[in-house]
């Protein structure tokens, strides 16, 4: 029998928002053949969407949207001049996403270009011109020019994935220069940016990985004073991204940014990204195995050293395991553990968690009068055991009075409902659940 004790004594600090995500709900505000996630996605309580690859959606507005070719689509034209600027379609997508209480974290550049030519990934003309007319975009939306907004957007991203491709690579996805070209890219705009709003958080680049070579290329030549580093990993268990996230960590304190915020801001579970391997990681993503994996990731991260986690994507696209493609109002699995998650989101503290057995994952919040705990049986193994029995130590949680335990699970039958209710009074207590592979239990106490 595997082990999970919880003790909500070990107060370790905040929850941390390990539930937001890239992209917005999809909502219009013109009753216009509208069919929308908007009331599911602002139950989960997501906390920030990033705004990368949004202008691949129709719906967001598509090629009119976020990036900044769409924004300023004439390079040559006077960055003061308001008329300069597009803002209609993204000022549409900016409210949908506030209306659903979350907010943005808008990725300054461009989406990524998988075809043979090439249009917003390529740098810049002018290195400081970009990073005023990017200047201008901030200004749109925290501070009202340009018959603007004074929008809560306290993250500011510069680029994505500029270390995707080598330098001498002919398909250049996200970066059309080279890399000595992006650090100097990077400062000047970074430095620009910083000195502008130095309230914001302004930082990046949004690395695919950790190349450590790249990363201390750019990190040795930065004398800009970043807020964030911003990173990808997609793996197939949680172990990997809990290793690169000790490693983002060390690399930042190595070049003295201990203050710097590390954020994993694309995400999911990937097999493998070719052939069969690929079929089976976007059909495992929508699925109770992506669901599973999204909640034993969330887990797992809150203890580590990381300050937000991102998952790609809640836009509709092969990667979204949260919502149906065609009918986005249809839940998937993959949707309820950050519903699930949001619960422990909204205690005021997280507490110690620990289990023997390395494939159950937990986490568990406390605040004065409640408290909740996650628990999930995640492998990558589609033939290990079909559930594994846990006994669930509770420590120093019961209520004066005793409490009430409330079961909610989520596996192939049950989406996040409730399905037994104990009464408990004593300080320890342990309780007993049958875990089914790729389940997650969330247990919430409350006292009588």
């Amino acid at each position: 029998m595997d082990h999970v004790v919880i003790d909500f004594a070990q107060n370790l600090g905040a929850v941390k928002p390990m539930h937001a995500v890239n992209n917005g709900p999809v909502y219009k505000f013109a009753a216009d053949q509208r069919i929308t996630n908007l009331p599911a996605y602002k139950e989960a309580g997501i906390p920030y969407a990033r705004t990368h690859d949004a202008s691949f959606y129709a719906t967001y507005g598509g090629e009119h949207t976020v990036d900044v070719i769409a924004i300023f689509p004439n390079f040559d034209a006077d960055p003061d001049d308001p008329a300069s600027y597009d803002f209609r379609l993204t000022d549409e997508y900016m409210r949908v996403i506030e209306l659903a209480g979350t907010k943005p974290f808008f990725r300054l550049g461009n989406k990524i270009e998988h075809w043979p030519k090439k249009y917003g990934t390529l740098p810049p003309k002018d290195f400081h011109k970009w990073a005023v007319i990017c200047e201008h975009i901030i200004r749109h939306y925290t501070e009202g020019w340009a018959d603007g907004f004074h929008m809560d957007m306290p993250y500011w991203e510069i680029w994505n994935e500029p270390d995707l491709d080598r330098d001498d690579s002919d398909h250049k996805r996200c970066w059309g220069g080279t890399a000595e070209q992006f650090y100097e890219f990077f400062n000047i705009a970074a430095t620009h940016l910083k000195k502008c709003f130095p309230h914001l958080k302004i930082g990046g680049p949004a690395c695919c990985g950790l190349n450590e070579k790249w990363i201390n290329g750019l990190l040795e030549k930065l004398t800009a004073p970043i807020d964030f580093f911003s990173w990808h990993v997609y793996a197939k268990e949680p172990e990997t991204i809990a290793q690169m996230t000790l490693q983002a960590r060390r690399i930042l304190d190595d070049h003295g940014m201990q203050n710097v915020e590390s954020i994993l801001n694309e995400w999911n579970y990937v097999r493998g990204w070719e052939n069969d391997d690929w079929v089976y990681s976007l059909k495992a993503e929508k699925s109770l195995k992506g669901a599973s994996f999204i909640a034993a990731t969330m887990e797992t991260c809150q203890y580590l050293p990381l300050d937000m986690l991102m998952y790609y994507d809640a836009r509709p696209c092969a990667m979204n395991g949260m919502f149906a493609t065609d009918y986005v109002c249809d839940l998937l699995k993959g949707y309820y553990p950050f519903r699930m998650f949001n619960e422990l989101y909204k205690l005021d503290h997280a507490v110690k968690a620990e289990s023997d057995e390395a494939r159950v994952y937990a986490c568990a919040a406390a605040s004065e009068d409640k408290s909740a705990a996650m628990i999930t049986y995640y492998t990558d193994d589609d033939s290990a055991e079909a559930e594994r029995e846990v006994k669930l130590t509770f420590k120093n949680a019961a209520g004066q009075n005793g409490l009430r335990l409330t079961f909610r699970l989520l596996d192939e039958t049950h989406n996040d409902e409730i399905v037994k209710e104990e009464l408990v009074s004593a300080d320890e207590f342990s309780v007993y659940v049958k875990l089914p592979r790729l389940g997650t239990y969330l247990v919430e106490s409350a006292p009588l």
